[in-house]
């Protein structure tokens, strides 16, 4: 659903929180939400001390109503600036009509009908930042939703005021549970284009197998705390699923040639210890997702399996040559218990999958586009877009970069940035 098809929703949200003595309009025509009249605002998801954030707000407008500028831009903050606002801490919830910040395609006149038939118009405007989420989860969610996720920077307002706005309106708990991620880091850095360090999924994992190692890279992290992207994250995780993938087929391989003796009634020590792994996994689960915690049980279930297939070689060989020696069997029920809690398990973590093949990788697999010395041959225009596009880098030129990466990207190429040496060029 798009936002700009429930402008109405919006405008009944706003003339809900005015009948609840929550929403005033100024005189300049704009509508805020009364942050002083809306008990517990700011202490939900973060807990904000009042006096000091009328102080920094205080301070922002100059103290008389001048005009706030963003950080180190100068620009005018038009959407939260008003001298009519009754607080410093008001937000807005729909921004009057001004010719010179707002264009003339994205401005609505909403009526809302209100009891009695009366018609109630709300002016003519915008809606502020935080509206449109409140007003389309309560069409589509209700009065209160069960899950609410997004970035931890938007704890605060986005997310309190959505709190604000939907608590106020509704007269009812607007989310249960709230998910908050950690930001993806570049080493030590947080990902961002103004640091030169931002990374698109396909540039970062090229291949089929950084595909998985990426998606288990972040499955198996704890969502809150930010996520280190660096190569060494990224083989690692690439070594795990070698493991994985090992442990699975062999597996498989040995209860295919077992057969009969799968059934087999002789207890088993591998199965009771898989349903105690199993139970440790969900409680991680269970436990604000510990995917930490659940990983150490996944591969605690795959050295069960290790350690079985390390026995049973073991007697192999050392009843070689001694006939009278009998090789004790795989404990084929217990293999089975592991190769079970894998594939329950995987509906968690979602890694045993064929990554679907990308443009242009079945070519590399034949070598159709390696030079003699198996090295990629890249084509000298493409090389020529990845110079300007650095030289547009260290210029500062996002823009002109981002265009450049859309253009190699066309010809079937990527680029991964390196920090302190040459970007890395390979087929998409």
């Amino acid at each position: 659903p798009r936002a700009t098809d429930h402008i109405g929703e919006m405008a009944q949200l706003i003339v809900d929180l005015e009948r609840n003595g929550l929403a005033y309009q100024s005189e300049e025509g704009s509508w805020y939400f009364s942050v002083s009249k809306k008990e517990g605002y700011g202490t939900r998801l973060v807990q904000l001390d009042p006096e000091q954030l009328k102080k920094g707000a205080s301070s922002e407008t100059g103290g008389g109503g001048a005009q706030r500028a963003t950080a180190g831009s100068g620009v005018m903050d038009a959407d939260e600036y008003d001298a009519e606002k009754e607080g410093v801490r008001d937000f807005c919830l729909w921004k009057a009509y001004k010719p010179e910040f707002d264009r003339e395609d994205a401005i609505w006149d909403p009526v809302v009908e209100v009891e009695g038939g009366e018609a109630r118009e709300i002016g003519r405007g915008r809606p502020g930042w935080h509206l449109e989420c409140s007003a389309m989860a309560r069409k589509y969610l209700g009065d209160t939703i069960d899950l609410h996720a997004g970035g931890v920077d938007l704890k605060f307002p986005h997310h309190e005021n959505e709190i604000a706005q939907s608590e106020g309106a509704n007269c009812a708990p607007f989310c249960n549970c709230w998910v908050h991620n950690g930001f993806v880091n570049i080493g030590d850095e947080k990902m961002s284009k103004s640091k030169g360090n931002f990374l698109t999924l396909r540039g970062a994992c090229p291949t089929s197998d950084d595909v998985r190692a990426y998606r288990y890279l972040v499955a198996s992290s704890q969502y809150r705390n930010p996520l280190s992207f660096t190569d060494a994250a990224l083989g690692a995780a690439k070594g795990a699923l070698k493991r994985l993938d090992r442990a699975k087929a062999t597996i498989g391989d040995a209860l295919s040639k077992g057969g009969d003796n799968l059934d087999s009634t002789g207890e088993s020590d591998i199965v009771a210890a898989v349903e105690k792994e199993l139970a440790n996994f969900e409680v991680a689960i269970a436990d604000d997702l510990s995917m930490p915690r659940a990983s150490a049980s996944l591969f605690s279930i795959v050295k069960l399996a290790e350690k079985e297939f390390k026995r049973v070689t073991k007697a192999a060989k050392d009843a070689d040559g001694n006939e009278s020696d009998v090789v004790p069997p795989s404990d084929l029920a217990g293999l089975a218990s592991v190769l079970k809690a894998l594939d329950k398990m995987d509906k968690v973590f979602g890694i045993y999958y064929d990554v679907p093949k990308l443009k242009g990788e079945e070519s590399d697999e034949d070598g159709a586009n390696e030079g003699e010395d198996g090295v990629l041959s890249v084509p000298n225009d493409v090389m020529d877009l990845v110079a300007q596009r650095s030289a547009a880098k260290d210029a500062k030129d996002w823009e002109l970069a981002d265009s450049l990466r859309s253009k190699i990207t066309e010809l079937g190429f990527s680029v991964k940035d390196v920090k302190g040496g040459d970007p890395i060029v390979s087929k998409v």
